[in-house]
């Protein structure tokens, strides 16, 4: 469903918890896909009245008055370790949520989450967008159709270097606002999303080791890794590794996905998200954005014409409409909910058991 046919015929009140950039890009987002944005809540008010009106929110409030507002959706852009009792309330308030990840800073959390929200039958969404972008849906589609053949290796990587110096700092660092794994939950998360979405397959077992660059940034000490590497099994029998950095000179978003099957490789990379990477023994293509030439599900997230790019708002703009929709009663396909946000959550728990253990981990169901 397109923004302008959600407007048409339904716009939520819609509350949001945050004030950062998070927020800003959920905002624009939800305003697309016909939200009326009614309030906006941070922990501090003033800071709160300061981003309403730059947001264009009908008023300021603190969290406890906004999700004892029941509004029709509420949306979670708080740090980490408050995703849990935010999206909690909001859902015992009758909302639908959407919650930024990770969902949960463990995933016994994750699961009271995901119960909850099918206990009463709200829409709870995660926003993994890069699902959202095209060429991902059509690497999705080429794997799926067997055109690639079976699983064989995948290879991935999330690189990035905002916090490659000492005296680089952010919430995320300390565990009691970013919970126990930062590089891992922040974005190493996308990349086990995006893995297991575009493959059809599951992760089953893993070994990791972690990282912690700098013992203090700040003058506070650092209790959270800045890179990690796995070795990864897939149920189907494909073999992987995996590199997740937040302290990689010159990277700023480099999210790389290659999927190697037995007939044919694909390699999609998130800073060139208008090409597919298509590897072949007898001859390698690469596929360029074009809704006309695209399976149906990359052709439908294809928002503007072939030639014109389409980047990271886009995806999430894609993936809010999609919430959106499935809260108006439709149920479109591969929208992240917090089922996904629990599967990331268990993998998050199982890379930090096997950082602390150096053994080989099994990787629940659920």
């Amino acid at each position: 469903m397109s923004p302008q046919t959600m407007e048409s015929r339904w716009s939520p009140s819609v509350g949001m918890l945050g004030a950062g950039f998070m927020a800003r890009t959920h905002t624009t987002a939800a305003r697309l896909a016909g939200a009326r944005l009614d309030v906006l809540a941070s922990s501090r008010l003033e800071r709160a009245e300061t981003a309403a009106a730059e947001l264009g929110y009908a008023r300021a409030s603190t969290p406890e008055h906004l999700l004892a507002d029941a509004l029709d959706v509420v949306h979670v852009c708080t740090p980490n370790t408050s995703h849990t009792a935010y999206a909690r309330a909001a859902l015992l308030a009758g909302s639908h949520v959407i919650c930024e990840k990770p969902l949960a800073t463990s995933a016994d959390e994750a699961r009271e989450l995901v119960a909850l929200a099918e206990q009463q039958q709200r829409v709870a969404a995660v926003p993994f967008v890069y699902r959202y972008h095209p060429m991902v849906r059509e690497a999705r589609a080429r794997i799926g159709s067997g055109e690639a053949g079976a699983v064989l290796t995948i290879s991935g990587r999330y690189l990035q270097d905002w916090l490659l110096g000492a005296g680089d700092d952010n919430w995320r660092v300390a565990a009691d606002a970013g919970g126990p794994s930062r590089a891992f939950a922040d974005i190493g998360s996308h990349l086990v999303d995006l893995l297991e979405f575009v493959s059809g397959d599951r992760i089953t077992r893993l070994v990791a080791t972690t990282r912690t660059v700098h013992a203090e940034r700040g003058g506070q000490p650092v209790d959270t890794e800045d890179a990690v590497a796995l070795t990864i099994e897939l149920a189907g029998g494909g073999i992987g590794s995996l590199l997740i950095s937040q302290v990689a000179p010159g990277r700023k978003n480099a999210l790389v996905l290659e999927i190697a099957g037995a007939d044919e490789s694909v390699r999609f990379a998130q800073e060139d998200p208008e090409t597919l990477w298509v590897g072949r023994r007898a001859g390698s293509l690469l596929l360029r954005r074009d809704p006309e030439t695209l399976s149906a599900d990359a052709a439908r997230l294809s928002n503007v014409p072939a030639g014109h790019a389409q980047g990271y708002q886009d995806a999430f703009n894609g993936f809010m409409a999609d919430a959106y929709a499935a809260i108006a009663g439709e149920a479109p396909e591969g929208l992240p909910t917090f089922r996904d946000g629990l599967r990331a959550a268990i993998i998050t728990d199982a890379v930090l058991e096997s950082a602390r253990s150096g053994a080989w981990v099994e990787v629940s169901a659920e």
